[in-house]
């Protein structure tokens, strides 16, 4: 099998019957500032488009001193919110000629580290990351090497730059409607309670029982991880519990509220009397027979300003804040008091 070679500067300069300085001033665009001749320029130019030229990303970085790329760390790109967030961000970063590169971590902390180190080895600009660790530690020393915005959830009283969505203001307000309807049963099933955005939901949810007078009963609150199985086990082990399906329940996650609903798939649920509310929506929640009503983050807009926050820190600028707590809307599909 024939060896590869890339194209090289030496080699259109050949072509062209010049030399490698003067077809680097061309490809780098110095030759008309530099009087390269016209008909010069042209030629080389369009060697370098006929054999594929691309500049090296190594020599870009050396002159530079930068790698025009940012590091993106989640706990798993198939979860629906971090896909959207991601994709959100690939097209912010591929507007502005930056490389994205994405990692994930399946919610383990010794596995961030290692993603992490290896984005860092790569020597990417900064990193945007949704931790799975519960101390910002690691974190604050590397942001003595490069920027570090965290996203989507934080370690308690971090002073780290920070972009997240308001999670207990709209559960609150979306559980103390469920509540409101069924005030004798409604269960949450949330994640990994370390982590602070099973920490926030579960806030959110007790505020909203007691804004609707209900007095939760421990039983209510049930522990899994963020995976569709952890849904679809919590709510077969609550049901088999019960005898029956339970009234009503809030999941605190869009996965979570996958695997609940294929359960009730699977049992011929869907057209049944329970009640479902979660946390993150979903555009399929529109197709279904059973209505849903959600917590709606405002993906695009907590893309651009994690975006914005660290390419400003790359930049050396200092940002008016540097963390931003956005707000989210309630996708409301129940009727209202049903």
């Amino acid at each position: 099998m024939r060896k590869t070679r890339r194209v090289t500067i030496a080699d259109i300069a050949a072509l062209a019957g010049v030399s490698k300085a003067t077809a680097s001033l061309v490809l780098n665009g110095r030759g008309k500032e530099l009087r390269v001749a016209k008909e010069t320029r042209e030629r080389v130019l369009t060697l370098a488009r006929e054999h594929h030229y691309q500049a090296s990303i190594h020599a870009r970085l050396l002159r530079d001193n930068r790698s025009h790329t940012l590091g993106l760390v989640v706990p798993e790109i198939t979860n629906h919110g971090f896909a959207v967030f991601s994709h959100a961000l690939e097209n912010l970063c591929r507007e502005a000629g930056l490389q994205l590169l994405i990692s994930c971590t399946d919610e383990n902390a010794g596995q961030e580290r290692v993603v992490v180190d290896n984005l860092v080895a790569r020597q990417v600009d900064g990193l945007i990351v949704a931790s799975s660790m519960l101390s910002d530690t690691d974190y604050v020393r590397l942001s003595e090497q490069l920027p570090v915005v965290l996203f989507d959830r934080y370690m308690s009283e971090t002073q780290l730059p920070l972009v997240m969505t308001d999670s207990v203001t709209p559960t609150a307000e979306l559980v103390e409607r469920l509540a409101r309807a069924n005030p004798e049963e409604i269960y949450f099933l949330g994640g990994q309670p370390r982590l602070s955005p099973t920490r926030d939901r579960l806030a959110g949810f007790m505020q909203g029982l007691a804004r609707a007078g209900v007095t939760p009963r421990p039983e209510w609150i049930i522990h899994g991880n963020y995976h569709p199985s952890s849904g679809y086990e919590m709510f077969a082990a609550l049901c088999a519990r019960l005898g029956r399906p339970p009234q009503a329940i809030f999941t605190a996650a869009c996965g979570l509220m996958e695997g609940v609903l294929r359960y009730m798939s699977q049992h011929h649920l869907l057209n049944s009397q329970v009640r479902v509310a979660s946390f993150d929506d979903h555009y399929l929640y529109d197709s279904l027979s059973i209505a849903i009503d959600t917590v709606e983050q405002d993906v695009p807009r907590l893309a651009q300003e994690c975006f914005t926050l660290l390419t400003a820190l790359i930049g050396g600028d200092e940002p008016a804040s540097l963390q931003s707590i956005l707000p989210a809307t309630l996708r409301l599909r129940s009727p209202a008091g049903a």
